[in-house]
């Protein structure tokens, strides 16, 4: 037997394991391995914030985030990160536009760059994340060291790391 059959069954099994692997993914096909977890949605309700949190970490990491959030409408929003003496970030809002309510906030940069900023609620907290920001970091890159701002949806503040 050649190595050509054995390679093109090989590919013709990555395949169908591809496959089936993006239509249990997609809730078409009932799950192969029912132990597995499923990622939970972002739950679709309006998200209502006056926040503002102001941290600083033990490695010199540094926040200041302010978002104010009514009905999933931003209406504030102003963040500084600092990643200890490597570099930061900042966004404000005047340098976005809302493209998105629901099931979670995004907002895009007006310059056309890929930047987005990502507003979702969980239980315990609602985070304010970026993507795609390298151009809003001084030096570009640190945008991958820059967490996400994370407040605690009663009262306002900084959300405890869960």
């Amino acid at each position: 037997m050649s190595a050509r059959p054995v390679a093109a069954g090989r590919a013709r099994l990555a395949l169908a394991a591809l496959a089936a692997s993006l239509l249990a993914s997609c809730g078409l096909m009932p799950d192969i391995l029912p132990s597995a977890p499923r990622p939970t949605p972002i739950a679709d309700r309006a998200i209502n914030l006056d926040g503002s949190c102001a941290q600083t970490e033990e490695d010199g990491f540094r926040e200041r985030a302010r978002l104010v959030v009514r009905n999933n409408q931003v209406q504030a929003l102003s963040w500084e990160i600092t990643v200890g003496r490597k570099g930061s970030c900042r966004f404000d809002l005047a340098e976005f536009r809302q493209t998105k309510t629901r099931p979670h906030i995004e907002l895009v940069a007006r310059d056309g760059s890929a930047c987005k900023l990502l507003v979702w609620q969980e239980p315990r907290r609602i985070t304010l994340a970026h993507s795609n920001c390298a151009n809003r970091c001084v030096p570009r890159g640190i945008d991958d060291q820059a967490w996400p701002a994370m407040f605690d949806p009663a009262a306002g503040g900084c959300a405890r790391n869960l």
